[in-house]
C-alpha cells in the first residue's frame, strides 16, 4: 500500500512541496490527503496525529512520521538524487526539527496562502485521497 502524505491543505508551500513529490515519484509511493478535509481529519485521528500538527506527515506501513522525519523519508523515495536527503537522518532530530520548525513557523508569511489549486490530471487526482474513498491503511 502507498504511502500517505498529509498536508495542510492552505499553504502554498505544502502545495509545492506535494507537487514537487508528484513530479519525481514515478513509482507511485504516495498518495496524498489535506489536513484540512475528512480524509486526512480521520487519518489524524486513527493515528493519534496531534491537532496542533498542521504541516506535513507521512503515514508509512501505519505509523505516523512527523517534521524533518516525514520529509527525509518522503525524499528517500523520490527519482533522482533526491534519495540522497536520507543521509540527513544521521544529523540529530532536534536540530533537523529545529530547521524545519522555522520553515513551518513562517511558511504563510514567506510563501502565503492558497487561493486557488492547480487542477490535478486524471493520474495525479487518483493519488489524492480526498478524491476517492477513505483508505483503511
Amino acid at each position: 500500500m502507498p504511502a500517505i502524505v498529509l498536508f495542510d491543505g492552505d499553504c502554498n508551500f505544502c502545495d509545492a512541496s506535494v507537487q514537487f513529490i508528484l513530479n519525481r515519484d514515478t513509482n507511485g509511493n504516495f498518495h496524498f490527503a489535506s489536513l484540512q478535509a475528512d480524509t486526512g481529519k480521520m487519518l489524524r485521528e486513527r493515528h493519534r496525529i496531534p491537532e496542533t500538527v498542521d504541516s506535513i506527515v507521512l503515514i508509512k506501513d501505519g505509523v505516523p512520521y512527523l517534521k524533518s522525519d516525514a520529509a527525509v523519508r518522503i525524499a528517500e523515495k523520490l527519482d533522482g538524487t533526491w534519495r540522497w536527503l536520507r543521509f540527513v537522518r544521521f544529523i540529530p532530530r532536534p536540530l533537523r526539527d529545529l530547521g524545519y520548525d522555522v520553515i513551518a513557523k513562517n511558511r504563510y508569511q514567506w510563501f502565503g496562502k492558497k487561493e486557488t489549486c492547480k487542477l490535478p490530471t486524471p493520474e495525479e487526482r487518483s493519488r489524492f485521497l480526498d478524491q476517492q474513498k477513505p483508505p483503511t491503511p
